[in-house]
């Protein structure tokens, strides 16, 4: 057991970038709230993501949230898969992100809902998640 702790441990002092950590998650209903009403959002199917650049020095530079609709998928089991195979893909490729957004010295609010009715595989999702992040790059190096 300790191996495996000592494992985790050195990946992690190794490669910060792969985490998501609970201060990278958005929270706050105030937050949650003005992001969809004042955000700006694109679709890369099945992701809808919604996003605003903040000037919040106290934050993180990337804020995320990720939800799936009751409305779509009843069943929690379902949905909470969806949840964790959109987090999983996000953490995979979000240091892109990171790099591009705190070159610039800015700070993004940013959520990914997931609009299609169908499950999918992770290799989908994170081919979608790829793009959904490329195509939010080039938007904020543009703004």
């Amino acid at each position: 057991m300790e191996v495996f702790s000592y494992f985790w441990d050195c990946f992690y002092t190794m490669n910060p970038h792969f985490g998501f950590s609970k201060s990278e998650h958005l929270c706050g209903d105030t937050r949650i709230s003005r992001l969809f009403t004042q955000g700006e959002s694109f679709i890369v199917y099945p992701l809808r993501v919604v996003y605003i650049l903040t000037n919040n020095m106290e934050e993180e530079d990337v804020s995320v949230l990720i939800s799936v609709p009751k409305k779509r998928f009843k069943r929690a089991v379902k949905r909470n898969r969806l949840k964790r195979l959109i987090r999983e893909a996000y953490r995979h490729n979000k240091h892109q992100l990171i790099e591009s957004v705190s070159s610039q010295g800015k700070k993004i609010h940013l959520s990914f809902n997931y609009v299609s009715d169908e499950l999918m595989d992770f290799e989908t999702i994170n081919k979608k998640m790829q793009l959904a992040l490329d195509k939010l790059i080039k938007k904020i190096v543009e703004a």
